[in-house]
């Protein structure tokens, strides 16, 4: 029997065409005559589908949707992710469902039982958990169809019951287990070896097919896995691309070998993906991008082109007096080498004429920040008035370090659609440049190896604001992603005045952060929705308040 696992890419709420896609997909394997085509979690509509759930247009047309692929099911078997309501159910009434498809109708339907409420998942808010397990018997053997999170019970001990279990104590022959898992730095790991333990565990050969793609930030980097009754992973597909693994369960497989991907290069792989798909979903072709010669906007750029292709991506260098001559030289010569278009537009007659209107009220103050801002803010609106004018998608060049501890401008740098690196730590930054750098300089050596500067001052450094990005970098993964307090932090070696000062603008930046573009999300922590922190909040440990 052949088994065709397919990383199938949706766009989430465009059930026509992803049921288009899914026959297309049918037909192929059709003439490769394969007997089951398995689709991920919630393929017919997309993941995460969020508030769409609340329209009951959305949920009628997803049954709609799986009657219109039964017919398919005539010539391949077909198992497929949808939402299912239950009409007898009164109130909330929806579930994350697996259609069986076979003769032309719907055979079965699974519905999930574990609802992760956690990072970026809410499936509580939406879906009821499903009580009972679901089998099918296909010619001489029965498969037992779980749904994503129903597989991690282990590694998320809140859940009343194990779903794996119930299944395997149906007498099963395969299980399968159909995923929208979002991609995050060395999570295909983790899934190799969830795959690995599942199966060892049951003594039952494990099916796994992931969703591919990416939807707003979040990035499906797909993959299909197959395990023996012993734990050996005998067959695994590429990752970051749509595609199909077909497995024969007549075959004889050994295990295979896995070559465990290069971290920095997988993370380009993934931000590449992130930044193609937010592009073409949203209708848009080409990109535009500030190029200041520094390093972040170097990164972000390359990576563009890697999605898009150099005739898609527009680079604006915009000096202002205090640009100097070796970033807009670096700038010039970024745009050689990724061999995209480089538009100049001075800033200077702009900003004076800024300075010289505000001048009455400013009521010759001395220079600060506002006059740093005002630089940054202009930069912004020209890049916009050239997305307006040609139809073409802002990018967003902050990294992670910056975006933390609001070293950025609200309707200035932080202006875009897109914050391709909003989740990469400065120090990660120079990690994926040398990474892009390998074969040949793209980005130039000049731009990694200069003092970072916003260049809205005489002499101005980073550094004159934020400690050192290693040092910096050290204290914010500590506090954001592994959510160590003060002392804690203070702990493993960093003097407490550092540390307080961090943690403070951290928490003072909240209100930047709920205005700035989607960030694409490659941490375990991102910010954004997975990362919900109230702004206002002055929340203080009880150890250091005199009560």
């Amino acid at each position: 029997m052949k088994i065709a696992l397919v990383s199938f890419n949706p766009i989430v709420g465009d059930i026509y065409n992803n049921i288009k896609s899914i026959s297309n997909f049918l037909d192929k394997l059709i003439e490769k005559k394969v007997d089951i085509a398995v689709f991920p979690e919630l393929a017919v509509c997309g993941y995460p589908p969020k508030d769409l759930l609340d329209k009951p247009s959305f949920i009628s047309d997803n049954r709609i949707a799986v009657e219109y692929i039964a017919p398919k099911s005539k010539q391949i078997k077909v198992i497929l992710g949808f939402v299912d309501a239950d009409n007898n159910i009164k109130g909330k009434n929806l579930f994350n469902a697996a259609a069986y498809l076979d003769e032309g109708a719907v055979k079965a339907v699974a519905r999930k039982c574990l609802l992760p409420t956690y990072d970026v998942f809410d499936e509580d808010r939406y879906f009821l958990p499903s009580e009972r397990v679901t089998a099918v018997q296909i010619g001489d053997k029965k498969f037992g169809l779980s749904i994503c999170e129903d597989i991690w019970f282990d590694l998320t001990p809140k859940y009343k019951f194990d779903p794996v279990k119930k299944l395997a104590g149906m007498g099963i022959d395969y299980l399968i287990n159909i995923s929208s898992s979002p991609y995050e730095e060395g999570k295909f790991q983790k899934r190799l070896e969830l795959v690995k333990s599942v199966a060892k565990k049951t003594g039952i050969p494990v099916l796994y097919v992931n969703q591919a793609g990416a939807n707003d930030g979040v990035i499906f980097d797909g993959g299909a896995i197959a395990a023996d009754a012993k734990g050996n992973i005998i067959a695994c597909a590429d990752r970051f691309k749509e595609q199909y693994l077909i497995f024969d369960t007549e075959s004889v497989l050994e295990p295979a070998e896995i070559e465990l991907p290069d971290p920095d290069c997988e993370i380009i792989k993934a931000l590449s993906l992130g930044l193609r798909d937010y592009t073409h979903k949203t209708g848009f072709q080409k990109v535009v991008l500030g190029l200041s010669g520094g390093i972040d906007s170097a990164l972000t750029a390359a990576i563009a082109v890697l999605a898009l292709g150099s005739d898609n991506v527009v680079g604006v260098s915009m000096p202002s007096r205090f640009s100097s001559e070796g970033s807009k030289s670096d700038a010039k010569k970024l745009a050689r080498n990724l061999n995209i278009e480089l538009l100049t537009i001075p800033i200077e007659p702009v900003f004076e004429r800024y300075l010289e209107i505000l001048n009455p009220v400013f009521q010759n103050k001395p220079w600060d920040l506002a006059e740093e801002n005002i630089q940054a803010r202009i930069r912004g609106n020209i890049l916009m008035a050239l997305s307006n004018k040609h139809g073409w998608l802002v990018l967003s060049t902050g990294n992670k370090s910056e975006l933390a501890v609001g070293y950025c401008t609200l309707y200035g740098d932080m202006c875009g659609a897109l914050a391709v690196i909003s989740d990469i730590f400065k120090t990660k930054v120079y990690q994926l440049s040398y990474a892009i750098n390998r074969e040949k300089e793209i980005i130039p050596f000049e731009s990694i190896d200069k003092v970072p500067s916003a260049e809205l001052r005489h002499n101005q450094t980073d550094q004159d604001s934020l400690p050192q990005y290693s040092l910096l970098d050290s204290i914010l993964k500590a506090y954001i992603e592994q959510y160590k307090g003060l002392e804690e932090i203070v702990n493993m070696g960093y003097d407490k005045e550092t540390v307080l000062k961090v943690i403070q603008m951290v928490d003072r930046s909240e209100y930047k952060r709920k205005q700035a573009p989607i960030g694409l999300k490659v941490s375990a922590k991102a910010f954004g929705e997975g990362r919900r922190i109230p702004i206002v909040q002055n929340y203080i440990p009880l150890d250091h308040c005199k009560l």
